[in-house]
């Protein structure tokens, strides 16, 4: 029995929401944030490294929980926090997000200048230098990528309960 094409409301609702703000948000989020914990694990890492690792590693596999039950309207289906409390689930995840890559910044920038000693031409050792820059630059770039969400999700939080009121 061949697989059945998908409906137009479902390809429709699928394409709706690639191009809605939000679904571009994730998208980014999810490329920057796997960015980070690849340029991280490809790297020698210790000490302080493994908790921008947890952070990575941990909110780029809830975005793309979060991406793919928005992706295909199922959220509905997740209990306690489906439904109507969806819009504060997602608020919820981008606050939390923002305020651990934070520290996650800190602490890759911090690394990085530890090791600016070897971006020396003449260094024959292996240098984590560019490695721990990479990765500060996309921590920075997930931490934007949720703030966006962030704000945005305050936005619609705001506009919907307005409509109600």
């Amino acid at each position: 029995m061949p697989p059945q094409p998908p409906q137009p409301q479902v390809r429709n609702n699928i394409l709706k929401f690639l191009k809605s703000f939000l679904g571009i948000l994730r998208i980014l989020q999810i490329v920057f944030g796997a960015g980070l914990w690849i340029t991280i694990a490809a790297n020698k890492y210790e000490g302080s490294i493994h908790f921008v690792l947890f952070v990575a590693v941990l909110f780029w596999l809830l975005t793309l929980a979060l991406f793919f039950l928005t992706l295909l309207d199922k959220q509905d289906l997740v209990p306690l926090l489906g439904g109507d409390r969806w819009l504060a689930t997602n608020l919820a995840h981008d606050v939390a997000a923002t305020v651990l890559y934070l520290p996650a910044i800190g602490i890759m920038f911090y690394k990085r200048g530890q090791n600016s000693y070897c971006n020396l031409d003449v260094y024959p050792y292996r240098c984590l230098y560019k490695g721990y820059l990479t990765a500060a630059v996309f921590a920075c770039l997930c931490c934007l990528a949720y703030l966006l969400s962030v704000m945005y999700g305050v936005y619609r939080k705001c506009r919907r309960e307005q409509t109600v009121i």
